[in-house]
């Protein structure tokens, strides 16, 4: 008896262990997300929100001097959906930890490329790692912002603000983006058409799956008007073999033949003389 009194009080112990275990609390710093598009390029900051509580941040908290993961917990990490420019300096799309160096008069900002530490490097940093470093002014705000807080703000085509907010003190990151040079190459693009590429691509399906050779015939011919490859000059004489036309057919691969010997193509030449045969023998 005295040995099942034990053991039952050993499994509510047991019990109430496990029960503690699974208790979630709110956290100190919760996480935050925010996304924003600019011009052509999508920008996401995820980070975690400490609060002043009362206290001294900069300066004290954080001291003046030392690198800072730019929040709490994990370091911030910044995403690009595309090629940026951050406070004039170029920077790949991709990932990054937003570190920062706070001063009294100026802090240092550096775009790491390694975001797996879950603070600072420490005596792991290397410069190798860093793929855009520079500095910038803080600006002091005249309210108390409680939480730490970034916002991504004066959104234009050509780019938009990064701006950390925290106790008394601002940081603005200007990031600017070619959206001018993407569009006018899509506008002029859009405007000249279908491509050779695209041309040509329709013209194969057509020939490999033999629809309308005609339609094929002009489809390959647009191909050649915009680009005259030797891969292409073969394709038309494949769809001229098709509908009969020989004689054409045969010029059609002599002369992707000629393309291909300037391009240094010892494979098209052997197929087009196979070809070229054959044909032969049915004009």
């Amino acid at each position: 008896m005295q040995k099942l009194i034990i053991l039952s009080t050993l499994a509510l112990l047991l019990s109430c262990t496990t029960s503690f275990a699974q208790i979630k609390t709110p956290s100190p710093s919760p996480t935050g997300k925010i996304s924003q598009e600019f011009g052509l390029v999508k920008m996401d900051i995820e980070y975690s929100r400490p609060s002043t509580k009362g206290r001294k941040v900069f300066g004290e908290l954080v001291p003046f001097g030392e690198m800072w993961r730019t929040g709490a917990n994990a370091s911030t990490k910044v995403t690009f959906s595309d090629k940026v420019k951050v406070n004039g300096s170029e920077l790949a799309m991709g990932t990054y930890a937003l570190y920062t160096i706070p001063g009294e008069k100026e802090w240092t900002v550096i775009f790491y490329k390694n975001t797996n530490f879950w603070g600072v490097p420490g005596k792991d940093f290397t410069e190798n790692d860093v793929a855009v470093k520079f500095m910038v002014k803080p600006v002091a705000l005249k309210e108390t912002v409680e939480t730490l807080t970034f916002n991504i703000s004066n959104l234009k085509n050509s780019g938009a603000d990064i701006e950390m907010s925290w106790e008394l003190t601002k940081l603005v990151i200007p990031v600017t983006v070619d959206t001018d040079t993407k569009v006018l190459a899509d506008i002029k693009s859009q405007m000249e058409g279908p491509s050779a590429t695209t041309y040509y691509q329709a013209a194969r399906y057509y020939l490999e799956e033999k629809k309308d050779l005609n339609v094929a015939l002009a489809w390959i011919q647009m191909a050649l008007d915009k680009s005259e490859k030797f891969y292409m000059v073969r394709t038309k004489a494949l769809i001229l073999a098709e509908l009969g036309r020989y004689k054409d057919a045969i010029a059609a691969a002599e002369r992707s033949t000629e393309l291909a010997k300037i391009d240094s193509n010892t494979d098209y030449p052997r197929m087009n003389d196979k070809s070229i045969a054959e044909w032969k023998q049915k004009k």
